[in-house]
């Protein structure tokens, strides 16, 4: 598999400018429910030490925005559900709001965006005629002032605005709310340059369905993929099935949206449930948030039916949140205790220390998840073990590019590939690229940075399975 000589030179480039990618961002959701946080200037302080530049908080409380000025952080605020209807009714309230929670600390504080409101057809249904006329309004209010521009209006959607999500074909906004709030919100959207925010955790759909839904799948492991039969694409990561589903209802609606991005407003994975929970877990936490954001930062956020778009994410959420109400894992989506510790190892920049479960390993794991019907959870391997495999959802091109360069210039030793070698089968490109970054990665000592290639490769903690083919933790 290894490229001659003479391409060498033309491997390592393609593989630097594959590294040099366009890539999505990823903030942090900041809530507050909770009586034992640290203060605004301490939270803002902690957000700078881990390289967190984005924020999206609940409201648009006085003291947050005041500690968040000059910080360099980008935030979104947001309209609370309860306000809606007098934005929609009365320009006059939204020119008064946006004047009060935005204008007054723009740009010191860099406010990028407003949410007006959050959830509201699962949260307030009653308010969902007034969400889009809201959001007109409060644009108008910033376009009186002169910062529309500047800062975007939107509204996250939870995903039970779908009628249908499986196959992600099949994704198709319910019947009351396709035509009546979503053209137009859509319209909306597109013509003021902003974006649909979505909140999407495939925790609970792998919690509802754990019995047929691979835990791999879920938290972007390594699995056999998951085929949409009408499109003929193959899924590899629950969340790309999710906003897939998305993509599709939007084209549904009719008119052509094609333009207006997506970002996710909220997603992550519990610490810790109720027994009935089943995936929550430290261990899971890790793996979801950890190979989420290496993926995005990578520049490999695309979709199957959106390949080249650089989608931006927002974990949820900053802190465990003690007062909030409902299930275990309500309280513990946290990536900080209140006391400013990690939760578990999780990094938001790329070039540092290993991104979770997806990066270098944990000092120990937690599946949470109880075994079941369908297979239930393998066992994990002893701590010190740990594999470099290749991305699936990284495509031919890039897997590739970053084979030829590990059998090339990086020296790793990729005899055992070649045709009639001991691991030649199963002779595909995830798995060749898997013997040989596997190879590069132990030979480099496992040393950080050496399972990347420019986001075609992570480290796992499990032995990879690869036909009769063995990976070694070492050589």
């Amino acid at each position: 598999m290894a490229l001659p000589r003479g391409l060498l030179l033309a491997a390592a480039l393609s593989l630097l400018l594959l590294a040099g990618a366009d890539a999505g961002t990823v903030g942090v959701n900041w809530g507050r429910v909770a009586n034992d946080l640290p203060t605004p200037s301490a939270v803002v302080q902690l957000l700078k030490q881990h390289g967190i530049a984005q924020v999206k908080l609940y409201d648009t409380e006085p003291t947050v925005l005041r500690a968040l000025a000059n910080s360099g952080v980008k935030v979104v605020v947001a309209l609370p559900n309860e306000q809606l209807a007098a934005a929609a009714k009365r320009p006059a309230y939204a020119l008064a709001w946006v004047r009060r929670n935005v204008a007054a600390y723009y740009p010191s504080t860099q406010i990028q965006a407003i949410a007006v409101g959050n959830e509201v057809f699962a949260t307030a249904p009653n308010a969902t005629a007034q969400l889009v006329p809201a959001m007109r309004n409060i644009h108008a209010a910033l376009a009186r002032l002169s910062i529309d521009r500047a800062v975007k209006v939107s509204s996250p959607i939870a995903l039970t605005a779908l009628a249908n999500s499986y196959p992600p074909s099949a994704g198709v906004f319910r019947e009351e709310l396709a035509q009546a709030v979503m053209k137009p919100m859509l319209e909306f959207l597109q013509q003021s340059g902003s974006y649909l925010m979505v909140n999407a955790y495939p925790f609970f759909a792998y919690a509802d369905n754990a019995g047929v839904v691979s835990l791999d799948y879920a938290l972007f492991r390594p699995n056999a993929g998951v085929l949409d039969p009408a499109t003929g694409l193959k899924y590899y990561s629950l969340l790309d099935a999710q906003l897939d589903a998305v993509f599709s209802a939007v084209g549904k609606v009719g008119g052509n949206y094609n333009g207006v991005r997506v970002v996710v407003s909220e997603t992550g994975w519990p610490s810790k449930g109720d027994p009935k929970e089943v995936g929550a877990g430290a261990g899971n936490a890790a793996a979801y948030n950890g190979n989420l954001v290496r993926r995005v930062l990578s520049g490999n956020s695309g979709t199957p039916r959106r390949p080249d778009a650089d989608v931006d994410v927002y974990l949820f959420a900053l802190f465990n949140e003690n007062q909030k109400p409902g299930p275990s894992s309500e309280r513990n989506y946290g990536v900080f205790y209140p006391n400013q510790k990690q939760v578990y190892d999780v990094q938001f920049v790329l070039g540092g220390k290993a991104v979770g479960n997806g990066g270098g390993g944990l000092g120990w794991q937690d599946n949470g998840a109880a075994p079941s019907g369908g297979g239930g959870v393998k066992a994990m391997t002893s701590p010190g073990s740990a594999w470099c495999v290749a991305n699936a959802m990284a495509g031919e091109g890039r897997l590739k590019a970053a084979l030829d360069y590990a059998c090339g210039p990086g020296g790793a030793d990729c005899r055992g590939i070649q045709p009639g070698a001991a691991c030649f089968e199963p002779n595909t490109m995830v798995d060749h690229a898997s013997y040989a970054f596997n190879d590069y990665y132990q030979r480099k000592g496992r040393s950080i940075g050496t399972c990347d290639f420019a986001g075609a490769a992570y480290v796992v903690n499990q032995a990879p399975k690869m036909g009769k083919c063995e990976l070694p933790s070492t050589v």
